[in-house]
C-alpha cells in the first residue's frame, strides 16, 4: 500500500509540460548518447529496439549524434543522415519510437578536428576552424572519459592534424547541416538538435582557445559565433524554428575547446536563438561537477541563461532523481536530460516515478559495437523484480 500511495504522488519530474507544439507527459529526456553501433555509418535495426525500449507516451528522446556529411565522422560506426540510404534506415527506427507515443529528435553534428585521417574520405585531413592539432594531454584525458578502458591503449588512436577551412568553403558546411535537417524531417523525426557542444566543429569556431582565424569567422565573439549562427539560421529557414533545438556547453573544456569568457559566449548565443520566434529549445550542459563530502555537487550556473532564453530550457550534466526533481520544482529548468542513467535503465521515468532502484551502468560497454551487450540487454524493472522472486 505504501508503494501504491507513493506512486500516486506526482514528483516534479513526472509533471506534464508543453514544449512549443508538443505535449510532454513528463520532464525526463533521453540525452543524445554516442553508441557506435551504426555499421558503415548506417543506422541498424537494433537501434529500433534500443530507442523504443526507452520511449514512453509523451516522452522526449534525442537520438545519438548523427553526421551531416562524410567528413563529419570522428568515432567508429556512428550514424549519418546525409545519404538516402541512411534516411531510409532511420525511418523504421523513428516509427518504432512513435508507436510508443514518444517524440524523437535527431541530433546532427560535425566533429571537425576530433577525427583521424582514417575516418575521413580518401584519408584527407579532418576540417576545422584551425590547423592546430588536439594536444596529447587532452587526448589522454578524452580517452579515459570518452572511451572504455579497453581502448585506452589502442594503437594509432591519435587525432590527426586538421586542415583549416577556407572562408569560401564554410557555406558548403552550413549547407550540409541544412540538408541533414531536411533529411531528418523526411526520416520522420519530430525535429532536430544542433550539436554545438563538447569541442566539436561548431565549438571549434565559437571558443577562443581553438579559433585562431583572422577572417570574418575569427577574432571577436560575434565573428567566432558567425558559423554557428549561420547553421542555426539555415536550419530554421529549412524546417521551421518550432522544430529546432540546440545543445551548448559554454563552460565545458573538452577536446582543447575552452573559452576565456563562457558567460559572454552563452549569453550571445541565447540572444541569437531568441531572434527566431518559436525557437524550440536550448539544451545546455552544466559546468564540471565537484565532489563535496563524497557526493557530486552540480554547480547550477545555468540559471541566467534559462532566464534569458525565450523557449524551453533543458539542463544536463550529472543529474540524479533528487537533483532533477529539485531543479524542476525551483524553475531552474523545464526539462532534465539523462545520459548514463537512461542508458542503463530503459524504463528510467517509471523507476523515478516509483523511486525504484536503478541498474548500474557498465562503462566498458558504452562504445563497443555489439548489437545487444550493453545496449538492449539492461533489464526493465519488471524483469529485475521477477528475477528476485
Amino acid at each position: 500500500m505504501a508503494q501504491e500511495a507513493a506512486g500516486k504522488m506526482v514528483i516534479p519530474l513526472m509533471t506534464p509540460y508543453k514544449m512549443g507544439q508538443f505535449e510532454l507527459s513528463h520532464r525526463v529526456v533521453l540525452a543524445p548518447l554516442t553508441r557506435c553501433r551504426s555499421y558503415g555509418n548506417v543506422p541498424q535495426p537494433h537501434a529500433a529496439v534500443y530507442y523504443s525500449q526507452r520511449a514512453t507516451r509523451g516522452g522526449l528522446l534525442i537520438a545519438e549524434a548523427t553526421g551531416v556529411s562524410a567528413t563529419a565522422q570522428g568515432y567508429p560506426e556512428t550514424p549519418g543522415i546525409w545519404t538516402q540510404e541512411q534516411v531510409e534506415a532511420w525511418k523504421p527506427i523513428v516509427d518504432a519510437v512513435h508507436r510508443k507515443g514518444a517524440l524523437f529528435f535527431c541530433q546532427i553534428w560535425h566533429v571537425g578536428r576530433v577525427s583521424t585521417n582514417e575516418l575521413q574520405p580518401d584519408g584527407q585531413a579532418p576540417i576545422s576552424s584551425t590547423d592546430k592539432q588536439i594536444s596529447p594531454d587532452t587526448l589522454s584525458r578524452a580517452r579515459t572519459s570518452r572511451f572504455p578502458r579497453t581502448q585506452d591503449t589502442e594503437s594509432g588512436m591519435v587525432y590527426s592534424k586538421p586542415r583549416r577551412l577556407r572562408t569560401e568553403e564554410i557555406p558548403t558546411i552550413v549547407d550540409d547541416f541544412r540538408r541533414a535537417a531536411r533529411n531528418a524531417i523526411e526520416a520522420g523525426f519530430d525535429g532536430v538538435e544542433i550539436h554545438g557542444a563538447h569541442g566539436y566543429l561548431l565549438e571549434q569556431f565559437m571558443k577562443d582557445s581553438s579559433n585562431d582565424r583572422t577572417d570574418e569567422y575569427g577574432g571577436s565573439l560575434e565573428n567566432r559565433c558567425r558559423f554557428a549562427v549561420e547553421v542555426i539560421d539555415a536550419i530554421v529557414r529549412e524546417v521551421g524554428a518550432h522544430r529546432v533545438g540546440i545543445r551548448l556547453s559554454p563552460f565545458v573544456d573538452f577536446m582543447d575547446c575552452v573559452d576565456s569568457d563562457p558567460i559572454a559566449l552563452g549569453h550571445y548565443m541565447i540572444q541569437q536563438l531568441n531572434k527566431h520566434e518559436g525557437f524550440l529549445y536550448c539544451h545546455m550542459v552544466e559546468p564540471r561537477m565537484a565532489i563535496v563530502d563524497g557526493r557530486r555537487q552540480i554547480p547550477h550556473r545555468l540559471l541566467p541563461f534559462r532566464k534569458a532564453f525565450n523557449g524551453t530550457f533543458i539542463a544536463a550534466g550529472g543529474y540524479d532523481r533528487d537533483e532533477g526533481n529539485k531543479v524542476v520544482a525551483e524553475g531552474y529548468t523545464d526539462l532534465v536530460a539523462y545520459g548514463r542513467l537512461f542508458l542503463a535503465n530503459p524504463d528510467l521515468p517509471r523507476r523515478f516515478e516509483l523511486d525504484a532502484p536503478l541498474n548500474k551502468y557498465d562503462r566498458s560497454t558504452f562504445y563497443t559495437q555489439d548489437p545487444v551487450v550493453g545496449y538492449t540487454d539492461y533489464p526493465f524493472l519488471d524483469d529485475s523484480t521477477k528475477n528476485n522472486l
